[in-house]
């Protein structure tokens, strides 16, 4: 009995925010969640990672032990999406990121503290670290199709990413006005992008179901098989392995859909907007039994 409470205490409060977010997109369809876009982009999202990884406690040795672990992760989601589309004769380019670039920031991060505490957290961010990386990079570069310096340039998260690893890296800690501030605009963006999902789930449509549940299907079925075999291959343990399971779970990122609404023709757009809102109904069973997993095996 304690287990199902602990598995309420963690998932409820975030399938709540995301209630709300749907709740207020019914009552208002053209509720704007561009300035919630913008300050994720630019504020909220560098300011979780920093905050998420200096905060938790994690030594650099377990950031870059389960920043690779990620890697190899997210290597094994493309191969899978790769697959997925080939088949099924998709642009194999362009819908790709649906496939390897999981919800494990706004999502995944808030129900791994819940989980695990802030040691959880920080696994959680090393993890999300390199999914924030590839949003920012390999995903605008394949919803362009051409490689572009200028997006790693003018990325806020990439610099953060690599001012947090080198403040981890040299033990130095960060200020505690550096860490309130950051705290206080990452805990807001984590309330506004699930909100945002909530909202996103009202107005974006499925375009095709069959398809969308095909691909979906790749993304929270097949992701935390991945995930798992990946804990059996390695013999990882403990919490840390429980986060890994938790992320790899994570429906398709709603940053999928921004980047391609702003680089994508309509038709593929509207698979992307397909397969996330089919990804994140299906992750409402998909991750509690996940969760109920890694709490039951790996705490």
């Amino acid at each position: 009995m304690e287990l199902y409470i602990k598995l309420f205490e963690v998932l409820f409060p975030v399938f709540f925010i995301v209630g709300i977010g749907y709740f207020l997109g019914k009552k208002n369809p053209d509720f704007d969640t561009s300035f919630i876009t913008t300050y994720s982009a630019n504020f909220g999202t560098p300011s979780i990672v920093i905050f998420s990884i200096s905060a938790s406690g994690v030594t650099f040795a377990m950031f870059s032990e389960y920043f690779l672990y990620a890697l190899i992760l997210l290597t094994s989601f493309l191969i899978v999406g790769l697959i997925f589309l080939l088949l099924m004769k998709k642009d194999y380019l362009r819908e790709l990121p649906t496939f390897f670039l999981p919800n494990t920031g706004n999502m995944g991060i808030p129900i791994c503290l819940f989980a695990y505490g802030k040691l959880g957290m920080g696994i959680a961010a090393a993890i999300s670290s390199l999914v924030v990386l590839l949003h920012f990079t390999l995903n605008i570069f394949l919803a362009k199709r051409e490689f572009d310096l200028n997006v790693i340039v003018k990325s806020p998260s990439f610099y953060a990413i690599i001012a947090t690893i080198l403040f981890l890296y040299y033990e130095i800690p960060l200020p505690m006005f550096v860490l309130n501030t950051v705290m206080l605009l990452a805990y807001g963006m984590i309330v506004m992008i699930l909100m945002s999902l909530g909202v996103s789930l009202t107005q974006m449509k499925v375009f095709s179901f069959k398809d969308a549940l095909i691909t979906s299907t790749g993304r929270v079925i097949i992701g935390p098989l991945i995930g798992f075999a990946l804990i059996s291959f390695f013999n990882l343990s403990g919490f840390a392995a429980g986060v890994l399971l938790i992320q790899s779970s994570m429906p398709s990122a709603i940053l999928c859909y921004l980047v391609a609404s702003m680089y994508s023709p309509k038709e593929i757009v509207d698979n992307i907007s397909s397969t996330i809102v089919v990804s994140t109904l299906m992750s409402l069973i998909t991750v509690p039994i996940t969760v109920f997993f890694a709490l039951k095996y790996f705490s």
